[in-house]
């Protein structure tokens, strides 16, 4: 039973590493190797299109970042949809002199939805060809001055669909919004950023990505309707060899949930999302694994695998060797399954550590928040990772529905590169009395 036990858990660890391992190889070639930058030679027209319920409190600062980009005006035309909105988001958007399509329809809800129904609205008026692309931001982001000059320059080198560099506008606030902002960060760094420069595909990631005009024609609008569009769209796109680029200069500043249970309700449809494209996909992506386009089919069926529920088996099965060996008085047994109980534990905390520790050392200067709150959040960071387990075992039993996530902190990207504006981030109701 000793020996059942170790080999059992040698053989799970030999898995990760087989299934993980190539991800160590990427935080090598951003050591490495440089990104390379190409001017473009022309300046491409896009629409922006934003998809907004009941944001009216923050979704004037990325209105107002759209309009200070360093790129000709009449080369951006904005559309927002106002999604069953029961709030002023449609006003606050008209006052900003962009396009407002206001949609009501509770039976289908969500993003997704919202983004086809703006997509069919334009085809109808203007035609898809009266733009080269189309970039989709949430409306709780806000832009870097120079974002769509930058993402213009991949875009310019052929390819369809650019994804960026997603930062976070209240990192300092707490464990939890700090959690995500790790997360984005090191996806950007060392996930995208080596895809890219390994010539692999790279993903969007839920908000600021940009898609060829031709792609939207073909799909004719947005047809990816699962609680995880934005992956399903990317692994869809990876399946028929499309590579996606990364614009590591086009920098957009997201907010993060603060609130446990908001981050609880998130992830749970992310996760049930990910079954859902693992369930639709997973065998076609398997399957690309062994054609022309090998690799990013397995780097994408790696993306959606549900290693949490891995780590989770390894739990149990120790958890049950421990009670096996108790029970039985065989203490031997349960010493050795707590043994590896622990081992796990400390090698997820470590490896989870690590990458958060090259992601803080790397990108120091672009976490806007005190130098203690980085180097504290380094260690919860793990800790967050960790609630993902019970998140992933729930989402397994749990219909899940989307819902709107609250925004509200309404932040200029001037106010956020403030160290103190992160240290207090400032709230829709602290702005009302200012």
């Amino acid at each position: 039973m000793v020996q059942w036990v170790k080999y059992l858990n040698m053989a799970i660890f030999f898995v990760f590493c087989c299934c993980y391992a190539y991800q160590l190889v990427y935080v090598g070639v951003r050591f490495l190797k440089k990104m390379p930058r190409e001017p473009a030679k022309k300046l491409h027209k896009y629409a922006v299109l934003i998809a907004a319920r009941n944001e009216g409190n923050v979704i004037g600062e990325l209105l107002d970042s759209i309009r200070h980009q360093d790129y000709p005006k009449d080369l951006i035309d904005v559309y927002v949809v106002a999604d069953n909105c029961t709030d002023n988001t449609a006003e606050v958007a008209r006052r900003h002199g962009v396009t407002i399509f206001e949609r009501y329809n509770m039976q289908k809800v969500g993003k997704s939805y919202a983004l086809d129904y703006a997509f069919k609205q334009i085809k109808e008026s203007l035609g898809f060809d009266a733009y080269e692309g189309f970039m989709v931001f949430d409306a709780d982001n806000v832009l870097d001055e120079h974002y769509v000059r930058e993402i213009n320059c991949v875009f310019d080198r052929g390819y369809r669909v650019v994804t960026s560099y997603r930062n976070s506008k209240n990192f300092g606030y707490n464990w939890i919004s700090a959690g995500y902002a790790f997360w984005f960060l090191r996806e950007s760094k060392y996930l995208n950023g080596a895809r890219m420069l390994c010539n692999t595909s790279c993903a969007i990631s839920g908000t600021g990505f940009l898609i060829s005009s031709e792609i939207i024609a073909g799909d004719d609008g947005w047809k990816y309707n699962l609680l995880t569009e934005d992956i399903e769209f990317t692994v869809d796109k990876v399946i028929h060899n499309e590579v996606i680029g990364y614009c590591e200069t086009a920098v957009l500043y997201d907010e993060q949930p603060v609130d446990f249970k908001a981050s609880w309700n998130q992830r749970m449809r992310w996760t049930k999302g990910f079954y859902q494209v693992t369930w639709k996909y997973g065998r076609k992506l398997l399957h690309g694994c062994f054609t022309g386009k090998g690799f990013q089919c397995f780097d994408m069926l790696m993306t959606i695998a549900p290693a949490t529920l891995l780590t989770l088996a390894l739990l149990i099965v120790n958890i049950f060797a421990v009670g096996y060996g108790v029970y039985t008085d065989h203490m031997r047994v349960a010493y050795v399954a707590m043994t590896e109980i622990w081992m796990s534990i400390r090698n997820v905390y470590g490896s989870l550590f690590f990458f958060g520790l090259i992601t803080v050392i790397s990108e120091w200067k672009q976490i806007y928040c005190s130098p203690h709150k980085k180097l504290l959040y380094l260690f919860t960071f793990p800790i967050f990772m960790y609630t993902y387990i019970p998140i992933a075992v729930v989402a397994l039993f749990k219909q899940v529905k989307w819902e709107p996530i609250q925004h509200s902190f309404a932040q200029t990207v001037a106010e956020i590169r403030r160290q103190d504006a992160v240290e207090n981030p400032i709230t829709c109701e602290q702005r009302s009395h200012l």
